[in-house]
């Protein structure tokens, strides 16, 4: 397989004159990533509702980063290989890359089938616990029809197509879903968007707006809570972060619709009140969130659980990586806010195998670009 290498690069996107409020960040949707020789940025927001204020903690000295790989054209989902490694997806490009810390980033594969455009393309990516044995690596992509999880096979050069797994996952042009990961129980989760429509995530024989936890042939995961299905919870807008603890609580980043962004503690068959309701409600029959941000402060995407046991979540709009402190029942403290603006839209945060954390820009999709944008950055946490 011809292998492409990418170096520093400047990508720009050219942004549409019309907003889009219902978008992953409720910002000014862009025609195309194609290179220009110029960059833009979005206009602020007109909806009049959001607040901009929110209660943290004090923001704390900035932790100390490493650049990983820069000049890489919409990165999106990441995931380490036992070696240390990782694979990288480009989303509108619909390829992977090999990154290993001291080289260029080495082009291994592009999944068949990539249809990008608007919030889709090639999305999320996930290696399989048994790797060593089975080289298996799943991908979450749009395709012409749908979105939908494809298996493969890496050999440590090129990445070789397998079957489609999961299909019929509703796609358009925001609210994709679109990140995989497996759990501590061995199973493959999969997060989708409700693809713009309000309805389906209350829908338990729909599968947008949900979680969904799956074989890695795709079959619905032993122990799901409704017979026959791969649905795990439901009444989600559109997840891009899902994490476990060290004691095995699962939680994800949940896009809010105008007021409120969140971040969920999930179990199993509970609904999380897309399109009901937004934010913390204390409303029967419905899970509220154990933190909630003004839409202007986050946008969550990725999420990690880092050494020091805390939540770290990666914001688009708020240009921030968020952390969030739990105790030993899996409670939520007080937020700190970290990396505020200094490396712009934040969409993915990986825990790595040396206890730092990789950090995935966005910022060549309605943000604002610099010099050696879209990188990836490794965080070292302070010692605790």
């Amino acid at each position: 397989m011809k292998t492409r290498v990418w170096g520093t690069v400047l990508i720009a996107v050219a942004i549409a004159a019309t907003g889009c409020a219902s978008g992953e960040d409720r910002a000014t949707f862009p025609t195309a990533s194609a290179p220009l020789q110029t960059t833009a940025s979005p206009p602020a927001s007109t909806d009049a509702t959001r607040s901009t204020s929110t209660t943290t903690a004090p923001t704390p000295a900035p932790p100390a980063t490493e650049t990983i790989a820069t000049g890489l054209p919409l990165p999106w989902g990441l995931a380490f290989l036992p070696d240390g490694t990782a694979l990288v997806t480009l989303r509108d490009q619909g390829e992977v890359l090999h990154i290993a810390e001291g080289a260029k980033p080495v082009s291994v594969g592009h999944p068949p089938g990539v249809v990008p455009g608007g919030e889709g393309g090639l999305l999320g990516i996930a290696i399989s616990p048994a790797f060593a044995s089975d080289r298996t690596v799943f991908v979450y992509l749009t395709s012409r029809g749908d979105n939908r999880v494809m298996r493969m096979t890496f050999d440590g050069l090129a990445l070789m197509p397998g079957p489609v797994i999961v299909k019929g996952i509703a796609k358009a042009g925001n609210h994709d879903g679109g990140r995989l990961a497996f759990g501590p129980d061995g199973y493959l989760y999969i997060s989708t968007g409700d693809a713009g429509a309000r309805d389906p995530a209350q829908d338990k024989t729909s599968l947008s707006g949900k979680i969904l936890r799956v074989t890695p042939d795709g079959a619905p995961a032993p122990g799901n809570p409704f017979p026959g299905s791969p649905v795990w919870s439901l009444g989600h807008r559109n997840v891009q972060g899902m994490a476990w603890d060290k004691a095995g609580r699962m939680y994800a980043s949940e896009f809010g619709q105008n007021t409120w962004d969140e971040l969920n503690r999930i179990e199993p068959s509970r609904n999380y009140g897309r399109p009901i309701v937004e934010g913390i409600v204390h409303r029967s029959g419905f899970v509220d969130p154990i933190r909630q941000w003004p839409t202007a402060d986050a946008s969550p995407s990725g999420i990690a659980v880092g050494a020091d046991g805390a939540i770290y979540m990666a914001a688009l709009r708020g240009e921030s990586l968020w952390r969030i402190p739990l105790d030993g029942n899996g409670n939520a403290g007080t937020p700190k806010r970290l990396l505020q603006g200094k490396y712009g839209r934040l969409r993915t945060v990986v825990s790595a195998p040396d206890g730092r954390l990789w950090l995935v820009t966005s910022n060549a999709f309605r943000g604002t670009l610099h010099p050696g944008d879209d990188r990836i950055l490794a965080l070292r946490l302070p010692v605790r």
